[in-house]
């Protein structure tokens, strides 16, 4: 059974430990989730392997990463949503969420990323949150609308090689 550091009312958040691989690879290792967040739009088992290690490290280093969420009535891996540093000095992380496919459209992504946010803002003290989206995930754009993001500028993301549309989250709205 799962710690969870942060429920809602049916995600619970976790910490990524290096025997979550199988996790790791059911949500990483799907080109339906990596089509927008990597160049090629597939990741190996070998950088999936190196994503769970940078996720791990971050923890470690920085007590924040993007967590394994569950489902609290099955228990089953829906995805990762979380921050990592982005402009420490200004308060300011960077949000994301990743789900697996078929938890796409549930409502999922708005619950888990409400909760990241008010987390955020409460528990870790940020003054603003950041996020970037590729420019064909229109899903996404619509997301962060919904949760509050204001666009600022487009910004290049290395891992697609693309100026990805990119918002700002203050904690006061």
């Amino acid at each position: 059974m799962r710690e969870y550091f942060l429920k809602t009312e049916r995600l619970g958040f976790s910490i990524w430990h290096s025997d979550d691989v199988k996790y790791a690879n059911s949500l990483w290792g799907d080109e339906n989730v990596t089509k927008f967040i990597v160049a090629n739009g597939k990741m190996s088992v070998e950088e999936v392997q190196n994503r769970l290690d940078r996720e791990i490290d971050m923890y470690r280093q920085h007590n924040i990463q993007y967590w394994p969420v569950f489902l609290l009535q099955t228990n089953e891996h829906v995805g990762c949503c979380g921050v990592r540093p982005y402009n420490i000095q200004g308060k300011t992380l960077e949000f994301g969420i990743h789900l697996k496919r078929h938890y796409w459209g549930k409502g999922i992504a708005q619950e888990a990323s409400q909760a990241v946010i008010d987390y955020s803002f409460t528990n870790l003290e940020v003054s603003s949150l950041f996020a970037g989206h590729n420019p064909k995930n229109r899903d996404s754009a619509k997301l962060l609308n919904k949760l509050g993001f204001k666009y600022t500028h487009d910004e290049l993301y290395k891992p697609t090689g693309l100026q990805h549309p990119s918002y700002l989250l203050t904690k006061e709205g």
